[in-house]
């Protein structure tokens, strides 16, 4: 938990999004102020969780597509925030290339062609194409699998959205390299003066505590 503190006190983002959080998490308000949620995985410990200097209403809890063969567990769900002006699914997607494809067709579904962006750890291989929504997430690096093979596996696809920075961090005691985003309505842009442009940093971590 330290190192997320840490984390916040130096990036000052707007918006946290964190995958595999355990209950040891949840001391972050206590000592970050903010507005916290998190959300467990049935039978598991670890689970989604959000926090944000900015005040939000309860999450909604979205269940995926799962997959019908035996011991593929847990029932993945994503974690749906509305923040501001932007509503953001929070993510850690299924390994089965296909299964988390169609999990990706689920939220974009739900997200009604509002300002929003999905957010998190994909476990994809390869381009995720959903209509209406564009990968405006850094092509950089962030896991490297067996310590050894490079893979791009956390992502931001984004609807309706401007994204005017996005880059990663170095490694904390996770195996995924944070990834941040400045992320701002794109329709913001050209109908509001500069200074009243909605904007929402965003660091993405998927914090481990194993």
């Amino acid at each position: 938990m330290g190192d997320v503190a840490a984390l916040l006190e130096r990036e000052r983002p707007d918006v946290l999004l964190m995958q595999e959080v355990t209950q040891h998490m949840d001391v972050l308000p206590a000592t970050m102020p903010g507005h916290y949620h998190r959300l467990p995985w049935p039978g598991r410990i670890h689970g989604l969780a959000v926090w944000s200097r900015h005040n939000f209403a309860m999450p909604q809890i979205l269940p995926l597509p799962a997959s019908s063969l035996p011991g593929r567990l847990p029932r993945r769900r994503s974690q749906i925030v509305q923040i501001g002006d932007i509503t953001f699914a929070n993510v850690h997607l299924s390994h089965g290339q296909l299964l988390n494809r169609r999990q990706l067709l689920r939220i974009a579904a739900a997200l009604q062609g509002r300002p929003s962006a999905i957010i998190g750890d994909y476990n994809a291989v390869g381009p995720s194409l959903i209509p209406g929504f564009a990968d405006v997430g850094p092509r950089e690096v962030t896991h490297f699998g067996g310590d050894v093979v490079p893979f791009r596996l956390d992502r931001c696809l984004a609807h309706g959205l401007a994204c005017t920075f996005t880059g990663t961090l170095d490694f904390g005691p996770s195996d995924h390299k944070p990834i941040v985003l400045d992320l701002q309505v794109a329709e913001a842009r050209t109908k509001r003066h500069p200074l009243q442009i909605a904007r929402r940093r965003l660091v993405k971590i998927r914090a481990a505590f194993r």
